[in-house]
């Protein structure tokens, strides 16, 4: 893949084209780490309200576990030229106590309900702290368009 013509984005546009993937997208990378068994890596459904990911497991999947165990975790979309990588903190919710919102934007999303299954689920949501975007080797400079909660443009 050619990309000398690519021209760097100011941050300000980087900004807009994450939030625009965010609202968009339909799957991300979740990875996860228990401080004793290492790390866990899985695309995950996942849903933007505008200030965090929401995405759905089984309550005794490894992902569940491991957040419980250690909440810090990176998030990447699936395309390794146009990167979006996202860092934060995970919180999990069971299926029964899920605020009603984000349940209802997450089926209304992928027409699929967990608070439907037999097998318990639980919603993580994850709030960004760190988030980089870039578009090939002219983007590496400038790549955090997130910083400690806070877009930079």
């Amino acid at each position: 893949m050619d990309t000398t013509g690519t021209v760097p984005r100011r941050t300000a546009e980087r900004v807009r084209d994450t939030l625009e993937r965010l609202v968009t997208e339909r799957d991300v990378w979740l990875s996860t780490a228990h401080p004793d068994h290492g790390p866990h890596q899985v695309p995950l459904w996942f849903f933007w309200d505008g200030r965090a990911l929401w995405m759905c497991t089984g309550a005794t999947s490894v992902t569940a576990r491991n957040v419980r165990a250690e909440p810090r975790v990176r998030l990447a979309l699936p395309d390794t030229f146009d990167v979006v990588l996202l860092q934060g903190e995970a919180t999990c919710f069971p299926d029964d106590e899920v605020p009603a919102a984000a349940a209802e934007a997450f089926a209304g999303k992928f027409g699929w309900d967990p608070r439907a299954e037999e097998a318990p689920q639980v919603y993580v949501r994850v709030v960004p702290r760190t988030v980089r975007a870039w578009r090939g080797v002219p983007e590496l400079r400038g790549r955090v368009v997130m910083r400690d909660g806070a877009w930079l443009a």
